[in-house]
């Protein structure tokens, strides 16, 4: 028993690197096909509205309420200790460092991820790659490719866009409900904000979320089987996945960039 269990254990570690090795070749393989030609703006385009214009309504309306709760709790929190001026510092700096990034790469995994893979887990599964390759196109630099750098643009923009309109979501409880001065709540947020630390880091991190979700997506998607379960199970594996790795690498970011 302990040596069938010993056995188990080995297949399943020497399965894992395996993957581990096949996802590193397959970026390797992407980044390739972004330095060589042809480059195909139209099709990076159409992807970037495919997963990005399409994901800003879940994304500002998840912000605006996120803003709107944030503030209502913090707000009730900082009058205990009589800092309730400080709510526009403490809500930009809690958006911008940690949930505007965070939540927007969770919110865009699961929308624009899994639509991702199961896209291309379909053409696997229909043979729409294979007459690609017999026709010579090209499927990573023709499919993957824009698909990848598309998503990976299109989080920090949507990032911002959710943490504008969490910071109004704050607004609107905090001096519309609340009664705080609008001047004592943008003026706390200016003043706490850092441009180097605090923005070029939440977009940064933004940034790296979506290469990670691109990344996973159009592997998932690539590797997947040829039947319709395997390409239902390889969108649940995209977005559970990818949801470990943001917060994973949300901690691992957070602490080298000093946060």
């Amino acid at each position: 028993m302990i040596r069938n269990g010993v056995e188990r254990l080995g297949g399943r570690t020497i399965s894992a690197i395996s993957e581990l090795g096949r996802f590193a070749r397959f970026g390797g393989w992407i980044v390739g096909g972004l330095l060589r030609p042809p480059f195909r703006p139209r099709r990076i385009v159409r992807e970037a509205y495919d997963s990005g214009v399409l994901s800003l309504a879940i994304v500002c309306a998840s912000g605006l309420a996120v803003g709107l709760v944030l503030s209502l709790q913090l707000y009730n929190v900082l009058v205990r200790f009589g800092a309730e001026e400080s709510l526009g510092a403490v809500i930009g700096l809690t958006l911008i460092r940690e949930l505007g990034p965070v939540l927007t790469g969770l919110l865009v995994t699961g929308r624009a991820g899994s639509a991702m893979t199961a896209e291309i887990g379909m053409m696997v599964a229909t043979e729409q790659i294979d007459g690609m390759r017999t026709m010579a196109v090209d499927p990573m630099k023709f499919v993957v490719v824009p698909k990848a750098i598309a998503l990976t643009l299109s989080m920090p923009l949507l990032s911002a866009l959710f943490i504008v309109a969490s910071i109004f979501g704050g607004y609107l409880v905090g001096v519309q409900l609340l009664g705080l001065e609008t001047g004592t709540y943008f003026g706390s947020l200016e003043n706490a904000v850092e441009f180097r630390t605090d923005v070029v880091g939440s977009a940064l991190k933004a940034l790296l979320f979506g290469a990670l979700v691109a990344l996973i997506a159009t592997f998932r998607g690539f590797t997947t089987g040829r039947s319709t379960a395997e390409v239902s199970a390889s969108t649940t594996a995209t977005v559970v996945t990818g949801s470990v790795c943001i917060l994973l690498a949300d901690y691992i970011f957070t602490a080298l960039w000093g946060f």
